[in-house]
């Protein structure tokens, strides 16, 4: 009896599981519909725990020590002051760069405007030369008529056009400003968020245990904990890695560009240590905005540039990060690229930093599944070797 009643049971729960396929596959457009507005819902209290996640790394050291020996009668407000000193610490950060870069760059734009009708000229100038023996295409050079040309009218227009066109299109389209409006009030909900987070993080630890502990078995709650502090570390380690490591090769540019002389060292440097932070292509866009300033100052000094970073690079990438970073990810090359390219894919920026250490976590888990089944076939094999040889 109770035998037949277990399995009307399982042939219930057999229909119920086709039905409920069946449904998901009839409706799956309205399925995915559902699935994306549901996480548009999530999207700020997903980011405000990325926030979290990052402002705890700076937030853990500053109470671990500086704060540590705090008296007694200051304890209570540990957590307060380490918030505070670590979004101090973020701030100092942006307006550093911002401070470094932009003045810089709008110094670098307003002259070139006068730069780039200069550097043509020389380039058509060295190019009769090169082209002296050659009356045909000396002529074709000649008639395009470039040293002629109004730069300074280009420019002009070029920037009225920019300036109308954005202005025209931020003043009558209503859905730019609603979005704008949007993403403040989601970046103040994330922000506010991730202030909680941080503030009750031990509760929300205890809470979150004691969940796993009352629905999941012992076997499974092992295995919960191990994969999630697993994470924890994967994402910490890659973090504060790749950030000590940009800031070390922008050190390395500014010093090396300062050596040779080239213009423009201390903002390139800080702009590669700040594009580094984007794994494989980042120290290259610093790369492309670095050369094409000093390209328009010095052409041979821009040829020089790129040869002096992919030295660095080679020396940053073979010496420097193996060192500091070392194998804290476990992750090989290919399948760093591979998470690369996927994340990025899917969500930008974000999904490169983030699919790496994800990546790094299956891949590690993965290692280890593969190695305690091969030691365990291992075992058996021995195990009736050992059999027949008695």
């Amino acid at each position: 009896m109770n035998q037949n009643r277990k399995s009307n049971k399982e042939i219930m729960l057999l229909i119920v599981f086709a039905a409920v396929v069946c449904l998901c596959v009839l409706n799956f457009s309205d399925l995915v519909s559902f699935g994306a507005n549901f996480i548009g819902m999530l999207k700020p209290f997903i980011i405000g725990a990325a926030i979290a996640f990052v402002i705890n790394l700076p937030m853990k050291f500053v109470e671990e020590t500086w704060l540590s020996r705090m008296p007694k009668k200051m304890q209570n407000s540990k957590r307060t002051i380490g918030i505070v000193l670590s979004l101090l610490f973020f701030v100092a950060v942006i307006v550093f760069v911002v401070i470094s870069v932009i003045p810089q760059t709008g110094r670098t734009l307003n002259q070139l405007t006068q730069k780039i009708p200069v550097f043509f000229n020389n380039v058509i100038m060295q190019a009769e030369i090169l082209l002296a023996d050659n009356p045909e295409a000396l002529a074709f050079l000649n008639s395009l008529e470039l040293q002629s040309m109004n730069w300074d009218g280009i420019l002009s227009k070029a920037a009225d056009f920019l300036k109308n066109g954005v202005g025209s299109l931020v003043s009558s389209t209503v859905t730019v400003a609603g979005s704008v409006f949007g993403s403040i009030v989601n970046g103040v909900i994330s922000f506010i968020f991730s202030i909680y987070i941080l503030s009750q993080k031990e509760k929300l630890k205890n809470q979150a245990e004691c969940f796993v502990k009352a629905y999941f078995k012992e076997k499974t709650q092992n295995k919960i904990f191990y994969v999630t502090s697993l994470l924890y570390r994967n994402f910490s380690k890659f973090l504060t890695g790749q950030c000590v490591e940009a800031v070390i090769l922008g050190a390395l540019f500014v010093v090396a560009m300062t050596i040779f002389k080239m213009p423009y060292a201390f903002m390139i440097g800080v702009l590669i240590a700040f594009t580094a932070l984007i794994p494989l292509v980042g120290a290259f866009i610093g790369c492309f905005v670095g050369a094409f300033f000093i390209l328009i100052d010095d052409p041979v000094k821009a040829v020089w540039f790129v040869v002096m970073f992919l030295i660095i690079q080679q020396l940053e990438g073979n010496l420097i990060y193996p060192k500091v970073v070392g194998n804290s990810v476990g992750l090989p090359s290919l399948w760093v690229l591979v998470a690369v390219t996927l994340g990025s894919s899917m969500f930008g920026v974000v999904g490169m930093l983030m699919f790496i250490p994800l990546f790094s976590t299956a891949y590690t888990l993965i290692r280890e599944d593969v190695n305690r089944r091969i030691q365990s076939k291992k075992n058996v094999t021995e195990g009736k070797e050992k059999a027949r040889e008695k």
